[in-house]
């Protein structure tokens, strides 16, 4: 009976002990978090099929408040509030509650993303993981940081219902003029109805308004020989025939591919038809912004730094160059081609559902490339493998700016922009991004 009980009383002190919850330690987040956060967000995207302006919307939020929750700590950043349209301060975090501000800001970012996607569950499969291993680590300093990152994600949330963004969904669509020849028409294979014709009314985050660059006015649409027009869309046609000769291994093709960026890539297959998911031309800047950002070992702060001045760039870009499209409202390539040329004449990247001038890849790299040209610095060499999961090689670049006239040019190759909104909306894009620059500094540049 003593031996039993003696063995009754060990296993007590085992048991006690194993119980015992083991010693907190403090959550250290890394800017790895916040690469991973923002990959699945796009990876959400490309299942969700958002369109290219809505997807910048996404992006940009997001950003905003992790940036505006590290401000408080940071002394190389400044907060955004008074410089951002309508952006009024966030709740400031309580001193004596000792509140890990990086954890909160990976918390209020990753909250905010899933509000603004359709796929909440895909989210909710990062954050639980995440926050299982920090509440494991430190309960106590998660939950804090947790609930004031819910504080900021409410002040966030009111600010961006305000940018008529939920008003813009009830709009009518957009009426297609089939009386005047230079306007546009919907393309195939799909003929979807052109994308966010309202766009422009949603609110501009720097800008002092949509049509604040607006660009000079294309040629004027012509088919005679010997106009401007009439060359502009030859050259379009010509050089995609020359491209087609080379085959699929000329650079051109690789080019063109690779900027594509169409998230509305429709597939046909006998009687039936499907997409193929894609990033948007705004993701892969975002893309490009992880891969800087990795190259310079940026920390959490210089991280978000990057990511939100890119993102209000992407963003406020998306909102000039679609103010411009459907005010101009031009016919595609594709569709002329056809009808005055040659019937059988397909673009070598399917044409997305919206007007033509200016070309949107060109005005958002043109500001993205501003932004992080004026945070990395000039000649920042780089290996693009944004477009490696799909299928395609890396590329590399000697500077943001050769980058984005790559991507500007992409769009002749593929057969879908005239010369005219390819060298316009570059001049746009960077208009928009040097008006950024110069309005919100930020220390870290």
């Amino acid at each position: 009976m003593k031996r039993f009980k003696h063995y009754i009383y060990i296993f007590s002190i085992v048991f006690a002990l194993s119980s015992c919850s083991k010693p907190a330690e403090p959550i250290e987040i890394t800017p790895e978090v916040f690469h991973a956060s923002v990959d699945k967000v796009m990876d959400i995207q490309i299942h969700d099929i958002f369109s290219p302006p809505v997807a910048s919307r996404v992006f940009v939020y997001p950003n905003i408040a992790a940036y505006e929750i590290l401000a408080q700590q940071t002394q190389e950043m400044e907060s955004l509030e008074g410089k951002i349209k309508e952006l009024s301060a966030i709740p400031l975090a309580d001193d004596s509650k000792n509140i890990n501000l990086e954890l909160s800001a990976i918390i209020a970012h990753m909250e905010l993303s899933k509000s603004l996607i359709f796929s909440e569950e895909k989210m909710e499969v990062l954050q639980d993981s995440l926050y299982a291993d920090w509440e494991s680590k430190n309960e106590s300093e998660f939950k804090t940081a947790k609930i004031y990152a819910f504080e900021v994600v409410k002040h966030v949330k009111q600010w961006m219902d305000k940018d008529n963004y939920n008003q813009t969904r009830t709009m009518p669509k957009f009426t297609v003029d089939t009386d005047d020849p230079s306007r546009w028409q919907p393309t195939p294979p799909s003929y979807m109805d052109g994308i966010e014709p309202h766009w422009n009314k949603i609110r501009t985050f720097v800008l002092d308004s949509a049509a604040q660059f607006k660009p000079n006015k294309h040629p004027e649409f012509s088919l005679e020989k010997g106009s401007k027009f009439y060359e502009e869309l030859m050259e379009v046609y010509d050089v995609s025939m020359e491209i087609t000769e080379k085959g699929d291994d000329s650079e051109e093709i690789e080019i063109a591919q690779f900027w594509d960026c169409n998230p509305f890539v429709s597939v046909t297959r006998g009687h039936f038809m499907f997409a193929t998911k894609k990033i948007s031309p705004g993701a892969h800047w975002i893309g490009i912004v992880k891969i800087a950002s990795r190259n310079t070992n940026a920390d959490v702060a210089q991280t978000v730094n990057a990511y939100t001045k890119t993102s209000i760039a992407i963003a406020d870009a998306f909102i000039s160059c679609w103010d411009e499209k459907y005010r101009s409202n031009l016919i595609r390539p594709e569709t002329l081609i056809n009808q005055h040329l040659d019937p059988d004449w397909l673009p070598i990247l399917q044409t997305p559902p919206f007007p033509e001038y200016t070309s949107g890849h060109s005005v958002v790299s043109g500001a993205a490339s501003t932004a992080l040209t004026a945070i990395f610095g000039d000649n920042f060499a780089f290996d693009d493998d944004t477009e490696v999961p799909f299928g395609l090689p890396v590329r590399s670049f000697k500077s943001f700016n050769l980058a984005a006239e790559e991507a500007a040019v992409s769009r002749l190759y593929g057969g879908i922009h005239y010369r005219a909104a390819i060298d316009e909306g570059l001049i746009q894009g960077r208009n928009v991004g040097n008006f950024i620059v110069n309005n919100i500094k930020m220390k870290f540049e």
